[in-house]
């Protein structure tokens, strides 16, 4: 187990099962020096600011980048070829009312910044959207350094 694993299990966290892509796409790309995750939903479903709280679909961020890693897992086999963050993309299925959509990402952004460090900073998009696939709650992709 690589340090990247280390850092989720003393967090009190654990890598899912992988799943599988659900359309003709790969669940991660190498070009170049970045790594770019394919786009994955939350196991959280309905609508945030309705019947999902601010704080449940914070968790649920959080828990999707650990559904992304472990894709990433699978893929590369060692998680320790991530270096850092450079970009990761939030959507969230929210009311028309709901305007804190940084402060959902954040569960996202803390774990990566937990795990990477300083190198888990990185640039991010926060958008609220009516729908997202299988009725989830969050959306996340997120390109990563090698």
């Amino acid at each position: 187990m690589g340090s990247i694993e280390e850092k989720i299990k003393s967090l009190g966290l654990d890598l899912p099962p992988a799943k599988p892509p659900v359309g003709n796409y790969i669940g991660c790309k190498i070009v170049g020096s970045l790594l770019y995750a394919s786009g994955r939903v939350s196991d959280l479903k309905g609508e945030v600011g309705t019947d999902i709280t601010e704080e449940e679909a914070k968790k649920a961020a959080r828990d999707t980048v650990l559904l992304i890693l472990a894709i990433i897992k699978e893929d590369i086999k060692d998680l320790d070829l991530l270096k850092g963050v450079a970009k990761a993309q939030g959507f969230i299925k929210c009311s028309k009312d709901f305007i804190h959509l940084p402060r959902i990402l954040d569960g996202a952004s803390d774990l990566l910044i937990s795990l990477f460090g300083e190198n888990g900073r990185h640039a991010r998009t926060a958008t609220g959207v009516a729908q997202l696939p299988f009725n989830a709650a969050i959306q996340l992709d997120i390109i990563f350094e090698l």
